[in-house]
């Protein structure tokens, strides 16, 4: 583990199911001094919306909030600088820092694909180690590769002894998950599975409007759809009660959800649509189930079986510990990358 005792680190991020304070925590535990500050003025759905669309319509905000942090941090050094997506922030602001600290590390993380976010791409140029989970973003902007992570109270979690459900489903309602969600639902109880599917959204107004723009959405029955988010605890309790958790990816990304390591570190099998995970060091057809989602299909075998544990060191590559050495250490592509098209 990289030694980060006494090094002054300023994080950004965006803010995304509070993992973000989970990193500054363990840092902290570290030894490392963090600033943190979130990435967006705001976490308002109008806010998220604005920036989102065009975040030219948000600017004046946004150079409010970056020089009030550059008037912050004025008299400070830091060694790191450590950005989780960007969605908001401006080049002059990562201009500013690196010229105030010409000796500090600029690290970047990218979770979602560039593609989607297309404008993230011209900051690139201003950090000196960039990473993406994203492994044809990856050979395609020449960035280092490395998945997510998945946090300790998901680890090995305890097994009850009748599960009460086969499989669940807990996510963000977008793209087609509804539709693949519902469709694996109708063959879950044609094969007398036990499911459980709990889809998220920000808001009420927000929800309804993307109803209108997106055709995806169209069919979603907002009955089905709950605004309260559910917090790290109650997943976990969701999992110590399933035999197996469905990941849908957006149908347009290969990168691993955050939800696949903390399905498989949890001791529960994973049902996923991302057939990349094929490439992975701890793909086993016996824990893992891919899924087509135009051509859905259940095995019912799968669901009779129990989970084979996975080798400790893939499981320490697979944690948050392992994310932040490779950040901050060096990184790992050539492990990450030994395990590509291997079938």
């Amino acid at each position: 583990m990289i030694n980060l005792h006494g090094k002054k680190i300023l994080f950004l991020s965006v803010s995304f199911f509070n993992y973000e304070k989970a990193i500054v925590n363990r840092l902290n535990e570290l030894g490392a001094e963090v600033d943190f500050y979130d990435e967006r003025p705001s976490n308002s759905n109008f806010s998220k919306g604005i920036i989102r669309l065009n975040k030219k319509f948000y600017h004046l905000k946004i150079n409010t909030y970056y020089n009030r942090i550059l008037n912050e941090i004025k008299d400070k050094k830091y060694d790191f600088f450590l950005l989780i997506k960007g969605e908001a922030i401006p080049a002059f602001f990562l201009e500013k820092i690196k010229e105030s600290n010409p000796e500090m590390e600029m690290i970047y993380y990218n979770f979602d694909p560039l593609k989607e976010y297309p404008r993230l791409i011209s900051n690139l140029t201003f950090f000196d180690k960039k990473f993406t989970f994203e492994y044809n973003d990856a050979v395609q902007y020449k960035l280092n590769f490395r998945p997510l992570f998945y946090l300790d109270e998901y680890k090995n979690l305890t097994h009850i002894q009748a599960s009460q459900y086969d499989l669940v489903f807990i996510g963000s309602a977008h793209t087609d998950r509804y539709m693949v969600g519902e469709r694996v639902k109708a063959i879950a109880d044609g094969l007398n599975l036990k499911s459980y599917f709990y889809y998220y959204a920000m808001g009420r107004l927000a929800f309804r409007l993307k109803k209108i723009i997106d055709k995806n959405l169209k069919e979603f029955d907002i009955s089905k759809v709950s605004f309260k988010k559910l917090n790290h605890k109650q997943i976990i309790n969701f999992y110590k009660n399933s035999k197996s958790v469905i990941d849908i990816n957006k149908p347009f990304q290969n990168g691993l959800t955050m939800r696949t390591f903390e399905v498989l570190a949890s001791g529960r099998k994973l049902i996923t649509t991302n057939s990349d995970i094929r490439n992975y060091p701890f793909y086993n057809s016996d824990n893992i189930m891919v899924i087509d989602r135009e051509d859905i299909r259940l095995d019912p075998e799968f669901f009779k079986t129990g989970f084979k544990k996975i080798d400790p060191d893939v499981l320490y590559k697979m944690s948050l510990d392992s994310f932040i050495d490779c950040l901050f250490g060096d990184s790992q592509d050539v492990y990450w990358n030994a395990f590509r098209n291997k079938e």
